[in-house]
């Protein structure tokens, strides 16, 4: 009898790129925008600038993915709770005078539209960086949520200074403990079925 064949293992898949980020030192407010106005015909590359300090990242599949779906879940609940919810997408915010700029993951207005959002959304997949929750402090961005997996860090700007929250101060009833399980176990394959039981979750329980 012949030898047994050996049967060749498929190789893993390979890791998929992370977030791509430089750092900059030393540029002036007139140079960030002047960066800024070229890239605007470039989408997918984000700045973040503070005091001097410019970050460019270009964000990941991955970082792309966490960032929308938590999205469609938070719009999800504003739809069924009939909050009205004006979403400003990845917008840039900059004030020459505090020396800051950027451009959120995502962000939003309640109620009203107004000039700064009453709330960011942040995804952290990778480590360093500028300090955007400093950033988002000169701006004056009411509230800023970060997506740290497997869980969110609310932070609530409260006589200029932000203090981290269990829960949102503009969608008080959303419980983000388990919007985090939810973004944590659901393979990226089945982001619009998440959605779906989301919203019957909600349908059943009528505020």
């Amino acid at each position: 009898m012949g030898r047994a064949q050996k049967v060749a293992m498929p190789a893993p898949p390979p890791p998929e790129p992370a977030d791509q980020r430089l750092m900059l030192y030393g540029v002036t407010w007139g140079q960030y925008q002047a960066l800024r106005a070229a890239l605007d015909e470039k989408p997918g590359v984000r700045l973040t600038f503070l005091e001097g300090v410019l970050e460019m990242m270009t964000p990941s599949r991955r970082h792309e993915h966490l960032k929308t779906f938590i999205a469609r879940l938070v719009e999800a609940y504003a739809d069924e709770r009939r909050i009205v919810l004006l979403g400003f997408g990845s917008e840039t915010f900059r004030k020459e005078a505090a020396e800051r700029g950027l451009e959120p993951d995502e962000c939003y207005c309640v109620g009203d539209e107004k000039d700064l959002p009453d709330l960011a959304l942040e995804v952290i997949t990778t480590s360093g960086g500028v300090d955007k929750l400093a950033v988002y402090q000169g701006l004056g961005v009411p509230e800023v949520w970060f997506w740290v997996d497997p869980r969110f860090q609310v932070y609530g700007l409260e006589a200029g200074e932000y203090q981290p929250r269990e829960r949102s101060r503009f969608l008080p009833d959303l419980d983000l403990q388990r919007l985090a399980e939810i973004v944590a176990a659901t393979p990226r394959a089945e982001q619009a079925q998440a959605v779906w039981r989301f919203r019957q979750t909600l349908q059943a329980r009528p505020q």
